[in-house]
């Protein structure tokens, strides 16, 4: 049984189940998938560009975005459709991210990697044990 929640979309109290919106939302966003499924099927829409399909269907790109990483709109026989690159907004066919943000974020993983890696060798450089106490008792035992 599911439990109830306020919809993030409307803000109306549903039962939650399988969806995380309500049956409502649901429904609106199926209606505006099969708006831009349809636009897009057709032979003479495949060249459009996001833009383009945004202003024929009235759907939000927001949503279209959506649609393609969850894997409801492939972009193999749609050579102009791109969607914005989560850290610079740049055109990007596939991922969350184009090639370069990958690159920098690898770049700054690795740099921070590696100075972590300095500090636990300083770190362990400068400590030092000291054990008088075992050397005095054997002494004491001689």
């Amino acid at each position: 049984m599911g439990n109830l929640a306020n919809c993030p979309r409307c803000g109306n109290l549903f039962v939650k189940s399988l969806r995380p919106i309500c049956q409502d939302c649901h429904n609106e966003v199926e209606e505006m998938f099969q708006k831009v499924y349809t636009f897009i099927r057709e032979r003479k829409n495949r060249q459009a560009t996001m833009a383009q399909v945004v202003e024929a269907t009235g759907v939000p790109a927001e949503e279209i975005t959506r649609f393609i990483k969850e894997g409801r709109l492939h972009l193999r026989h749609l050579p102009n459709m791109e969607y914005p690159c989560e850290s610079c907004g740049k055109g990007i066919r596939e991922g969350r991210l184009c090639t370069s943000c990958q690159k920098r974020i690898e770049k700054e993983l690795a740099a921070y990697e590696k100075e972590k890696e300095t500090q636990k060798k300083d770190q362990n450089r400068y400590q030092t044990y000291h054990s008088l106490d075992n050397r005095l008792k054997k002494e004491e035992n001689q």
